[in-house]
């Protein structure tokens, strides 16, 4: 709804000019009766009193447009109106200055002047027309009683389009004071929060200022702010505190509610002298607004306040979450691999023996050719022996259970180390491409990253269908360690989700969706960085960035 559009309900024409009297809006009824307007200067020409100044060089004393412009007051006259096709038509003009808007009602009186000059001719109806001038001036009064209540309304739908269109207090405030301060002509307004035993403290002003003053007022506007009314009175002073003004100055007090609870006041200092009174029931329609708005912007800043604060609380309980399942999953594959390996050493520590005293007793064969089928077979035992208790040496190395400090690790070996681990994934299938570069020593938790390098590496083997390529990049640029690990398998159909805990690219049951999520957690720990970039059936590489201090 615009700002004016409440005057096409009137039945007189109604013309709205701005203060630098530019036209902003005619109701539907100008627009029909004066349907040949184009200009306000040709209208002024066209418009003239009914009784002409006698003596006067001055134009505008004959133009009634240019008297209601120029007066300071309410303005009314008795205009003659003259159309294109030179017909006469009478209205009453009243006119009536509202901020800085100038507001001109015409009324037609044609009818009126007919009767009147009929009458002229029969004294016979004089009685009748003395009734309908009484019936007239009611008519009158009620007008100008529905022009005030009109611009009552005004301000109350523009109080509650304000309030509609914000959820934040401070914003609903001080829109409120800017409608309340151009309506009253105020130098002064602001809104002060209830303290406790009639004190009060500013927190929102157009002046920006005195915000946080305690404020307080006599006994005799307090007793109007503890029953809910609005006051209205001349006073030297704004409040007790406050300095006095040089002149006395009419102040509203309006006391904002929600149901029986005192929320705050608003306060206007206006140098107006006219009285308020009539426009004390529309304030108290307004304190019922927005004590209603102050209530439920708060309600919605402590919902706003209470979503965030459970987030984030749910997304520590996630992470929490991870962390324990990795600490657990961790913690149960160390005591699996301590009695592994425990298991692993009994038998192999005797076979180990056995092959040395088989090696010695080979020395004793005289036979050649057997003996050198006996040495063949005894050094290929040495091997595998040897290549079992590196295994085993690997996996300690890999858990590293009692690292919960930060160490220094060289990187290119903890790598080679999760690549023995994986060798059954990648053997006689995948190559294995090393880029490695020349790395300082790196503190981390290296249990932690072999953990992140063997999802990565499980999962680009994984990928890979067939044979296919690993490529291993290291490097340490701008104190920063850089590890990239790229396949050229299937890809990722959706990139963005892979380190969200419980999305998983494998089948159901197959994958648990949790390995790149740990993995993630576990870079964050270490203040760096892991991103992947991929494309479908053209493969996939990560990157892991790790500050060097």
């Amino acid at each position: 709804m615009g700002k004016f559009d409440l005057f096409n309900k009137f039945n007189s024409a109604v013309i709205v000019l701005n203060e630098k009297n530019e036209t902003v809006f005619t109701n539907n009824v100008f627009k029909r009766v004066f349907s040949d307007f184009q200009t306000l200067k040709k209208f002024s020409h066209k418009l003239n009193y009914n009784v002409c100044a006698l003596v006067s060089n001055d134009v505008s004393v004959h133009s009634p447009i240019l008297q209601a412009i120029v007066s300071p007051e309410d303005f009314s006259a008795h205009v003659m109106y003259q159309t294109s096709n030179n017909d006469y038509f009478y209205y009453d003009m009243n006119t009536t200055k509202k901020s800085n808007y100038t507001i001109i009602f015409f009324t037609d009186v044609t009818a009126k002047i007919a009767l009147e000059n009929s009458l002229q001719r029969n004294q016979s109806f004089q009685k009748k027309i003395a009734l309908l001038e009484g019936e007239n001036k009611t008519l009158s009064k009620i007008k100008l009683q529905a022009q005030s209540q009109a611009m009552k309304l005004l301000l109350l739908n523009n109080i509650s389009n304000i309030i509609r269109e914000s959820i934040d207090t401070s914003v609903i405030l001080i829109s409120a004071l800017k409608e309340l301060s151009q309506m009253f002509g105020a130098f002064r307004a602001y809104y002060a929060s209830y303290k406790d035993d009639n004190c009060f403290i500013i927190t929102e002003s157009l002046e920006k200022k005195d915000v946080n003053k305690t404020i307080s007022f006599d006994k005799d506007i307090n007793k109007y702010i503890n029953s809910g009314k609005v006051s209205c009175t001349m006073c030297i002073k704004e409040y007790k505190e406050a300095k006095p003004f040089r002149e006395s100055v009419q102040r509203i007090v309006m006391p904002v509610y929600h149901l029986n609870k005192l929320l705050g006041i608003i306060v206007l200092s206006t140098k107006q002298k006219t009285k308020l009174d009539d426009t004390l029931e529309v304030l108290e329609g307004v304190s019922s607004q927005l004590g209603n708005a102050i209530i439920q912007a708060e309600l919605y800043k402590k919902d706003a306040i209470m979503v965030k604060d459970l987030t984030k609380a749910l997304k520590e309980l996630k992470e929490t979450q991870l962390q324990l399942i990795n600490s657990e999953k961790m913690a149960s594959l160390g005591q699996l691999v301590a009695g592994v390996a425990h298991e692993i050493n009994t038998p192999v520590a005797s076979i180990k023996s056995n092959n040395e005293i088989s090696k010695k007793l080979i020395e004793r064969v005289e036979n050649s050719e057997l003996k050198e089928i006996l040495n063949e077979i005894n050094n290929i035992d040495s091997e595998a022996i040897a290549r079992i208790n590196r295994l085993v040496i690997s996996l300690r190395k890999f858990v590293r259970l009692d690292e919960a400090e930060l160490q220094e690790a060289d990187i290119n070996k903890e790598i080679d180390l999760t690549l023995d681990l994986i060798r059954h994934e990648t053997k006689n299938r995948i190559k294995i491409v090393k880029n490695y570069g020349k790395l300082p020593p790196i503190k981390c938790y290296p249990n932690m990253l072999n953990q992140v390098f063997m999802n990565i590496l499980v999962n680009a083997a994984h990928a890979i269908k067939g044979e296919g390529t690993i490529t291993i990049d290291t490097a340490f640029k701008k104190n920063e360690l850089i590890v990239k690990i790229k396949d050229d398998g299937c890809g990722i159909k959706e990139p963005d989700k892979i380190f969200f805990a419980g999305y998983t690219t494998k089948g159901v049951g197959v994958g648990t969706g949790l390995g790149l999520a740990i993995s993630q957690k576990i870079i964050e720990k270490h203040n760096g960085k892991i991103g992947v970039k991929t494309k479908l059936n053209k493969g996939s590489e990560f990157c892991i960035t790790i500050p060097g201090e």
